[in-house]
């Protein structure tokens, strides 16, 4: 039998293989999805679409937190032929206004308390959409919405047949668009990446295999599935290895270990930011731990005191990933052997190839520093209604430039020292911000850190500093500026320092250092 190669594909494979296995399960109220049931689920998900008037290839967008409705809203759509494009809940008003306008979608999904929002950011949109309120913690079969239909209701939900509207242009399906998510620049108007059927399902079977994951495994999904990360890894994986996933409403530090063993999880996916507020909480009793295989960090660089901490303070070991949206979230991983492992780097290329190369586009030896090139089948289309930007982001012969300024070593290991655009460069030598986060993060009183390049007429630019505080630590800059002299050198030790109570980050939790720059004051 061929690899499912499209989300349709995903979805009725595992229906057919294991339909009373349970595929999603609420970690709040216990409510139970299996793969039987998601599958009769995508009908009604097309029956409610349809009976709107979209057609496949039409674009849905949702403004919805977690939750099993969200779940299936967006894999019914995908599945059906359409393109969903789950917008970021932590989007200011303009930003949610251009998304919705940008994206050309027809309706819109909103739980109530987004419905007034979606209203508002509609009211410049100039063509008409729908706004369907329905609730995120639900299931589709019990919806009370008389446009859908029950699950049941003339379907056998181990192998439905399908429906003959979900016929029509299948050859094309794989390449078709499947996910319009955009990315939140530091600068400028976010872009829409375009991930095909084939660029979600061949990911999915990826991590799948990077991580041996089989039809035992669980993971606890505590990212937004606005997030590629999530999209990804704890919602579409299970479906190319017959696992599961829990889904509490949202991540908390003070139950996330009591949610993964009362859920029966065996490994987690998280973002360094989690990792750092699980770091301040206390280490839960072993018995909470006892079923992780292992614990998944990516979306941003892991400073490696954190990972260390981390293993040391939970018996949980971490492999440190990394990837972009427009990659489907992961193209590095770490290997599950965690005698294998790197600390500090991002791991070997997953699922694509990965090479280095230099500002003229070719490729360097191993060892030297330049920017990470990506090609494979996880790579995006491109950027809707940009062509100029889709053009800049592919190389001549279509390897993808990330913007990550990075090497690989001899055993193809990759090292991400910073981005491109955030690379401060004084008196003409380049200085990775990372390298300075990680030597603060080293001072017992630092919680966060984050450096940046400001101005200056001497240097070009000079280095600034901005740090999160440990609650019940203090420090001053003096200390600190005499702390990084002895871990950094007099050169790259900032010239400022600027206090703050949290660091300006992104949905995959990566800082958005050129926002700080204001600080320079």
């Amino acid at each position: 039998m061929a690899r499912p190669a499209t989300v349709r594909d995903l979805v009725e494979h595992q229906a057919a293989l294991q339909p009373q296995a349970v595929y999603a399960v609420g970690a709040e109220g216990g409510l139970k999805l299996t793969f039987g049931e998601l599958a009769a689920s995508c009908r009604n998900v097309a029956a409610l679409l349809r009976s709107h008037g979209l057609q496949p290839g039409d674009t849905v967008s949702l403004v919805m937190p977690n939750g099993l409705m969200t779940l299936q809203l967006l894999l019914g759509a995908m599945h059906g032929g359409w393109c969903v494009n789950p917008v970021n809940l932590l989007s200011q008003p303009e930003q949610m206004r251009y998304v919705l306008e940008h994206s050309d979608c027809k309706l819109v999904f909103a739980t109530p308390e987004w419905e007034a929002a979606v209203r508002t950011a509609l009211e410049c949109v100039d063509r008409p959409v729908t706004v369907v309120v329905i609730e995120a913690d639900a299931v589709v079969e019990r919806t009370t919405s008389p446009a859908v239909i029950p699950a049941n209701a003339g379907i056998h939900p181990a192998y439905p047949c399908l429906d003959p509207g979900l016929r029509r242009d299948d050859d094309g399906l794989p390449d078709r668009v499947a996910l319009l998510m955009y990315t939140s620049g530091t600068t400028g108007a976010p872009k829409g990446v375009m991930l095909s059927n084939a660029n979600l399902a061949a990911n999915a079977h990826a991590i799948s295999e990077e991580h041996a994951l089989t039809d035992t495994d669980r993971v606890l999904a505590v990212l937004p599935l606005y997030h590629i990360n999530a999209f990804a890894v704890t919602m579409l994986a299970p479906l190319a290895h017959g696992g599961s996933l829990a889904m509490p409403r949202k991540f908390s530090a003070a139950r996330l270990w009591a949610q993964a063993f009362e859920c029966e999880c065996t490994w987690l996916n998280v973002v360094p930011t989690m990792i750092s507020y699980l770091l301040e909480g206390a280490a839960p009793p072993r018995e909470q731990t006892s079923r992780l295989r292992f614990c998944r960090s990516a979306s941003a660089a892991l400073p490696p005191e954190h990972l260390r901490a981390f293993e040391s303070k939970f018996g949980v070991g971490i492999i440190e990933t990394m990837g972009l949206t427009e990659t489907v979230a992961p193209a590095f991983s770490n290997p599950l052997d965690a005698a294998q492992r790197k600390l500090g780097s991002v791991g070997r290329a997953s699922g694509c190839e990965a090479q280095v190369i230099d500002a003229n586009l070719a490729a360097v030896a191993d060892g030297q520093t330049g920017e990470i090139a990506i090609r494979g089948p996880n790579v995006m289309l491109g950027y809707y209604k940009n062509e100029a930007a889709t053009c800049a982001t592919f190389t001549p012969d279509g390897w993808l430039r990330t913007g990550d300024l990075g090497h690989r070593d001899a055993d193809g290991f990759f090292f991400v020292t910073g981005r491109i655009k955030e690379l401060i460069i004084k008196g003409g030598e380049n200085i990775a911000p990372r390298e300075i986060d990680e030597a603060l993060l080293r001072h017992p009183a630092v919680l966060d850190a984050a450096a940046v390049g400001i101005p200056d007429r001497h240097y070009g630019q000079e280095i600034m500093a901005c740090i999160v505080l440990r609650d019940g630590h203090t420090a001053d800059e003096d200390g600190l500026r005499d702390f990084c002299t002895v871990q950094l050198g007099r050169y790259k030790t900032p010239k400022l320092f600027r206090f703050v109570k949290e660091l300006p980050r992104g949905p995959s939790g990566k800082v958005q250092r050129l926002k700080l720059v204001d600080l320079a004051g």
